[in-house]
């Protein structure tokens, strides 16, 4: 059997389709898939956007959820009222004044009350050198103060009589922060004074920066650590000089110091006064700036003080003052402005003449 030849030529696997019909099948297919892609993304795009806002949803329901329960069972609950604050202090500071300076008071939310903030406002007084919050439920907070302890008074005046009732005299600590308390206890009364602190401007809170202000508390931390606690206390550091400290003790010794080399100063201190317990002296000045051959005057002996007070010179100095009075014109008879006995017009005697008159009445006796 023959096949055709249409037979013939289909056996050959020739393409039915031309080019220009397998170029738009083919444009056709992409267009289709690239659709598909496109609606594909949107869905995932959709389905992400859906899970954000869901969950944003869910976490601001839960906040909300969060923070009403939080108002309903805590900051609105008066079972968490403040009802007590306990203030305890080591120094002068009032239970008034720390709850002026921290705000607070009883009666509001406990929750509301913000600890950090009242740490650091009672951090800033200047009295004040550590403080501690404790917050007791339901309604108790707890503040305890460690308060800086004053080491001297210190003013830019030269003098001055009574640092209770001066303005311009502050306390000041081991670390130079100045004071001013409202309330002043009786031992301040015994706290050496620094006085001619003129460098710098002395104001509550600030911390000395002078090196003369310096010197003088470290003076003050060194003599408070050594034997010269009990055997020389200073009474006053007067810093008006500049270049050095004039240190006054309780027995009245004045003891120049330099800015320099305390320690070693102090140490030459208390070898003159051993040196002056031993020999029985007290000892009026001392200059210590000088390394060698240091100058030291010492006081009088209390013997020597009580006889210039019981023997005192054959011719007292006479403080009261005579009046003068012009000479009287001269008489006819030739008669002295002044009577024959020496004697004043108006006025006392001298004590010489006094004495000298009574001898001649002696003589003239005998």
């Amino acid at each position: 059997m023959r096949l055709s030849n249409s037979t013939r030529k289909r056996s050959r696997n020739k393409r039915v389709s031309n080019p220009r019909q397998r170029k738009q099948q083919h444009l056709l297919d992409v267009k289709v898939r690239a659709r598909k892609a496109t609606q594909y993304r949107n869905r995932r795009v959709l389905v992400f956007m859906s899970k954000i806002v869901l969950a944003a949803a869910i976490c601001g329901g839960s906040v909300f959820g969060v923070r009403v329960a939080m108002r309903r069972f805590f900051f609105e609950n008066p079972d968490y009222r403040l009802a007590m604050i306990d203030v305890q202090t080591d120094g002068s500071l009032l239970r008034d004044q720390v709850l002026r300076a921290a705000d607070l008071r009883e009666g509001e939310n406990i929750f509301r009350v913000n600890l950090g903030h009242v740490h650091r406002v009672l951090q800033q007084l200047p009295q004040v050198d550590e403080v501690e919050l404790v917050r007791k439920l339901p309604g108790e907070i707890d503040i305890r103060i460690v308060e800086r302890k004053p080491i001297a008074w210190i003013t830019s005046e030269k003098e001055i009589s009574d640092p209770f009732q001066s303005d311009v005299a502050f306390l000041i600590d081991a670390r130079g922060v100045l004071m001013k308390e409202r309330k002043l206890l009786p031992e301040y009364l015994g706290l050496p004074l620094i006085t001619g602190c003129t460098s710098e401007s002395l104001e509550p809170g600030k911390i000395v920066q002078s090196v003369e202000a310096k010197a003088a508390l470290e003076l003050l931390r060194l003599s408070a650590g050594s034997f010269m606690q009990t055997r020389f206390q200073i009474r006053e550091i007067d810093l008006s000089k500049g270049y050095c400290l004039v240190v006054t003790d309780k027995n009245h010794t004045r003891v120049t110091v330099g800015f320099d080399q305390l320690e070693k100063q102090i140490q030459r201190l208390e070898q003159f006064l051993v040196y002056a317990d031993d020999s029985r002296r007290d000892i009026e000045t001392v200059n210590l700036m000088v390394q060698r051959n240091i100058p030291v005057t010492f006081m009088k002996p209390p013997a020597e003080v009580i006889n210039d007070t019981i023997d005192p010179e054959e011719t007292p100095r006479i403080m009261k003052a005579i009046p003068v009075h012009p000479p009287a014109p001269a008489s006819g008879k030739g008669k002295s402005a002044l009577p024959a006995s020496g004697k004043t017009q108006n006025g006392p005697q001298p004590f010489s003449l006094q004495k000298q008159n009574s001898e001649k009445k002696g003589g003239n006796g005998q």
